[in-house]
Parts: structure tokens; sequence; C-alpha cells
């Protein structure tokens, strides 16, 4: 029989036609089949009791759900398995491409090979162009990673060792695919592809001079130059060359970006490796410091050329000329009105003497240049003979009043003198006399001329003891402050 429980909350009442089924098995004066007393039994169970809570996991079964169970069944991490993902959604593009007639990249990585390529020896890969090894020769550095993938799929496919062993075609299949790999290798990771583009022999680099192009081809000739530039830059986007008719505004922002151009362009693509088998440190510390030397003048060198290109353009770009004649004319214009004239231009005669009263004035600040100049120069060389005769003097004084062969001199006399500041009774040892004279050498050596005078007179008016002493520990601590190291004078 059924028990009845309780529930903690309150029923809503029930609704108008239902009526309590009777013992009968009548529900409202109806009679019931021959189920009757089940469904009634039933329906008691179902109105009075209530089953216990079962806690239940309940799983996203989305995109994110199967990444995370294909990695943890799989053991992968994110890389691989995000790597994994592309090449079969490449696949899949690739077979429903090939269904309908239609292929990626139609003839990417599929050329004939030059024989002198294919002769190519993996341990040379410094000297290989990864591009043209892998049928990428016409796209470099603007091959996308999709592009990179289809053609090494199918250079592998075309070299594998595995397919040509059986052959005899004469070449060093085995080397040249090991080139494959090496370039898929290199233009894969951002960074080493990084390094080969900014060394890639096979870019057109070459500028023509300004002065030769003509002005209505002035854009069409240095567009495509500075966008082969912009590559390099670490800012992007790089702001175009622009056309004729750019406005002011525009051209200085782009010769001002120019100016200020940030690159990211590296040469550790052409460090020289440590000879192979070396194990020396040293060896390896010195290349190190080496390649880094030929780096640093490299990237100058390409600082340099950038500078020079960019100012040769500017000097000659005629928009830049079109503006300076546009603001003259402005000038000119705002003068005549100021005068209350009609602004007539200027006759032959005015011009010619505005002309010779310009170059009157240009000569006569060269003039004046050259003279400060040559003023200057000999201010110079005047400060230069007064150093060297203050040296000189030093010098002499020092060898005078110091001995640096160890002679005799007011001061060391007085050191002698006081038994080298031992304590009475004590004959100083052979080390202890050769400190304190090294010492004092030093300490000449480092004191300026008025400061080793004041400490003679010091040391000769004190004579022998404590008071000599403390004088030349004196001038001692200022001079450690510059280098010295004093043992015995501290």
């Amino acid at each position: 029989m059924a028990s009845v429980v309780t529930l903690p909350f309150q029923l809503t009442a029930p609704p108008a036609e239902w009526s309590k089924p009777s013992a009968t098995g009548k529900i409202s004066g109806k009679s019931l089949p021959i189920f009757s007393t089940f469904f009634q039994m039933t329906l008691t169970c179902s109105l009075c009791c209530v089953t216990a809570p079962v806690k239940r996991t309940l799983y996203a079964a989305g995109p994110s759900y199967i990444s995370a169970a294909r990695r943890q069944l799989l053991n992968r991490t994110f890389e691989q398995d995000d790597e994994a993902t592309h090449e079969h959604r490449q696949a899949q593009a690739e077979k429903a491409q090939a269904e309908k007639g239609e292929e990626l990249y139609p003839g990417l990585g599929e050329e004939v090979e030059d024989p002198a390529l294919l002769k190519m020896d993996a341990k040379e890969w410094k000297k290989q162009d990864h591009y043209a090894v892998l049928g990428l020769g016409d796209f470099r550095y603007t091959a996308t990673e999709d592009q990179i993938r289809v053609a090494h799929r199918r250079k592998v496919l075309r070299h594998h060792p595995d397919k040509k062993a059986s052959g005899s075609t004469g070449t060093n299949d085995d080397s040249f695919f090991k080139c494959i790999q090496k370039a898929f290798e290199t233009l894969l990771n951002p960074e080493t592809r990084r390094q080969f583009d900014s060394v890639d022999r096979a870019i057109e680099d070459f500028v023509p001079n300004a002065k030769t192009v003509k002005p209505e081809e002035y854009c069409d000739v240095y567009g495509p130059i500075f966008a082969r530039e912009a590559r390099f830059s670490k800012k992007q986007p790089v702001p175009s060359f622009g056309a004729m008719d750019a406005t002011k505004q525009e051209v200085e922002a782009f010769y001002d970006f120019w100016y200020n151009f940030d690159s990211w362009r590296s040469f550790e693509a052409l460090d020289k490796e440590v000879n192979e088998g070396s194990d020396s440190r040293d060896e390896k510390r010195y290349m190190e410091k080496k390649n880094k030397a030929e780096r640093a003048r490299l990237k100058k060198e390409d600082n340099t050329r950038l500078r020079e290109m960019v100012d040769m353009v500017l000097a000659s770009d005629p928009r830049i000329k079109r503006f300076r004649a546009e603001e003259k004319a402005a000038r000119d214009a705002k003068k005549g009105a100021a005068a209350g004239g009609k602004g007539k231009p200027l006759t032959l005669a005015q011009k010619k003497a505005e002309e010779a009263k310009k170059a009157e004035e240009a000569k006569k600040a060269a003039e004046e240049a050259k003279a400060k100049e040559a003023e200057e120069k000999v201010s110079r060389e005047a400060a230069k003979k007064a150093r060297d005769a203050a040296k000189k003097n030093l010098k002499k004084w020092k060898k005078a009043s110091c001995s640096f062969f160890r002679g005799p001199s007011a001061v060391t006399n007085v050191v002698s003198e006081s038994n080298y500041f031992q304590p009475e009774g004590q004959t100083p040892s052979a080390s202890t006399v050769e400190k304190q004279l090294t010492e004092l050498d030093t300490l000449f050596e480092l004191l300026e001329v008025d400061e080793s005078r004041e400490m003679k007179d010091v040391v000769e008016k004190a004579g022998k003891g404590d008071v000599a002493r403390d004088a030349i520990k004196a001038k001692a601590s200022i001079a450690a402050g510059r280098g010295g190291q004093f043992e015995e004078f501290v």
C-alpha cells in the first residue's frame, strides 16, 4: 500500500473537472476497463509518491567539448591540435575542390626545377633560396602560410626518397628532399622567415637616380620602391607614396614617417658558424662577439642607405617644388596687397638686382663663417698647446718631486726618516717598503699639481711622525676616489 508523504511545497488547486478515484474503479461515474486496478495503483503512486533526487552530470556536446575530448584522448597540446585541425580542414577543402574539378593554387610547387637546384647540398642550407626550393620564387615575402604548406606538400609528393628509390634520375633526390624540409621549417617559423627575408638576395633593390626620372613618372617609379622597403617597418600600415595630386599634408606625413623609420630588419642569417666539431667556449664567445659587431655594422649601413634614398627622393620630388612655388606665389601676392599695388611682376633689371644682392649676402655670410671657423681653429690649437704644456710641466714636477725611479725626494725622505711609519725599534720589511713607495708613486700620478704641492709642503713642515702620515692618508683618500688602491696609507 502506498505511503503518504508530505511535500515541502504547496500544490496548486486541482482542475474543476477532477474528482478523486473511487474504490469501485469509477472516475466521475465512468467505469474503468479491465486494467482499471493497475491504472488506479499507478495513478495513486504517481500522485502520492516522489522519488529521491539523483545528481547527474551534464556535458556540453558542442565544438569546445569535442576539441577538449579530442585533445585528451589523443594526448595533444593546443598547438598540436590546432595544426592537425588546420591540416584536416585543408585536406577537406582540397578534396572538395578536386571533386568539383578545381585545384587549390593550380601549378604551385609543380614547376620544373632547375638542375642546379636539384644538385644542391643540404649542408649548405644557409646559401639556398628557400622560396625557390618550394617553388615560391614569384611570391617570396608575400607568400601566405597556406601557400607554403601546399607547395611543401606537393614538393614532398614529388621528391620523397621512397618514391625515387626505384628510379635512376641521376639527381641527388635525398639531398634535395632535405633542402625542401629545411626550407619548409625556415619559412613556416615567423622568426627564421623574418631573418631570411631580411637578407633575401633575390629581391631587386635597385633605386634609380631621382634626377633622371621624369616628373610625370615620379610617383609610378618610386611608389613601388617605397612599398618594397615598407615590409621592414615595425609600424603598420605604412603611408603610401601617393600620386601627383596629393596634398601637402599627405606628402609631409609620408616623408616624416620615413625620416623616423623604425626597421625590424636584422642580419642574423649572415652569422658565421663555429668550426664543426669545436667545443671551445672561447672560440664560441669570440665568434658571437664578431657576429654581433658585423650585424651592427650591416644595420648601420642599411639605415644610412635608406636615409640617403629618402634625401634623394625628397630633393627632386616635383610635388615639393609645386608646394614651394604655390607658397612663394601666395607670399608675393600678400606683399603686393600690403603695398597697395596690384602685384605687378618685377622687371628683368629688378630681378637681376635682387639676385645680385642675394649672391652678395650669401658670399658675405660664407666669408664670415670661414673667418669664424679659422678663429675657432686657432682657439682650439692654443688650448691644445696649453694642455700639452701643463701635462709636460706636471710630468717634470712629478719627476723632480716624487722621482718615479725611487730617487730621493722630500716626501720619500720623510717616509724613510719615519722608519716607514713602523714602531720604534722595529725594522720595516722589504715588502712594506716596496708597498709604501709604490703607493706614493700611484698617489702622485692621481693627484693634481696643486694637490701634490700642498701635500709636499705639509709633509715637509710636519717632518717625520704621525702628522706626515696623516697628511699622506688624507690625499690617499682623495686619490682612492679616482681609482687608486692603497693598503699602507688608509
